[in-house]
């Protein structure tokens, strides 16, 4: 893990993934100020060294770098630009950084108003889920100009293992979309397989095992799959965010132009998993679905 002492950096949205992301910044020697829609946690952090406060605004006004971890596009929105928002209190020359996963366009007219404000943004999702969080693994996916990019990297390797600046503003939330595709795809591909196994018989553990050794491998088969298998879908990623994003993808598609087949079909998959109530489950209870339409 890399040092940041000193440092003084903002964070917004402290839940599954930024609680652990913000700890680990702690850890590193950086001087933390916090803000969560939930009090609770932020209570919790002040014990380890966050300093609270009291809304967006006030984060801005405290840090020279601002991290953004929220649950959608509509709430970065909010808490960037409303009225007592980030680009309101924004320090001369600050970093934003969204560690989300927002929508492409709107990321661009974010970055224009933080621009606007005499600041800089980068767009940086990852991936890796809680897991990954907590074990500071994360894999960031960064779009922003180099000097930005630069500005951020030292936060990023305390974040992360695998950082990558992939372009402009933008190509971090393009990159991300792509990963979404790829992980809801392959979820669903791990899960009518080993709904296919058991059905017919064979031990599903049995054949995950046999399957990691070969060209079917991937690390969806191995976490996700594992967890399939034990029936643990104790949330790392929810759900609801995975339908969310793959929603987004489909639609930036659409603007693009491009059919997705396969995309719209995962969609509609992940939407009738939130229809049965099962959306604060991990994305890995989309097998759950595949078992559940099997029965007569």
């Amino acid at each position: 893990m890399g040092t940041l002492d000193g440092r003084s950096v903002g964070f917004i949205g402290l839940g599954l993934m930024g609680r652990p992301m913000a700890e680990n910044l702690l850890s590193a020697g950086a001087r933390v100020v916090g803000h969560n829609r939930s009090r609770a946690v932020v209570e919790d952090l002040r014990a380890k060294g966050l300093r609270p406060a009291r809304g967006p605004g006030e984060v801005a006004e405290a840090a020279d770098t601002v991290i953004l971890m929220l649950p959608d596009t509509d709430t970065l929105e909010e808490i960037l630009l409303g009225d007592r928002g980030v680009v309101a209190s924004l320090r001369a020359d600050a970093l934003v950084i969204d560690m989300g996963t927002t929508a492409v366009m709107p990321t661009r007219r974010f970055a224009a108003a933080v621009s606007d404000a005499g600041g800089h943004y980068v767009d940086a999702p990852v991936s890796g889920g809680a897991v990954g969080a907590r074990d500071a693994a994360l894999s960031i996916m960064a779009g922003g100009i180099p000097e930005a990019f630069e500005r951020a990297r030292p936060i990023f390797e305390v974040l992360g293992r695998n950082v990558s600046h992939v372009g402009d503003v933008g190509a971090g939330q393009v990159t991300k979309t792509v990963n979404q595709v790829i992980v809801g795809l392959t979820i669903g591909a791990v899960s009518e397989a080993l709904v296919l196994a058991e059905t017919a018989g064979v031990d599903p553990a049995r054949v995950r095992d046999a399957l990691m050794g070969g060209f079917a491998t991937s690390r969806i088969l191995e976490l996700h799959g594992k967890r399939m298998i034990d029936g643990d879908f104790e949330p790392g990623g929810r759900a609801r965010t995975q339908r969310k994003d793959m929603f987004e993808a489909a639609e930036f598609a659409s603007a693009l132009g491009i059919e997705l087949p396969a995309l719209n079909l995962n969609l509609e998959l992940y939407d009738r998993l939130l229809e049965r109530g099962w959306g604060d489950l991990d994305h890995s209870a989309l097998y759950r679905l595949i078992k559940d339409v099997q029965k007569p």
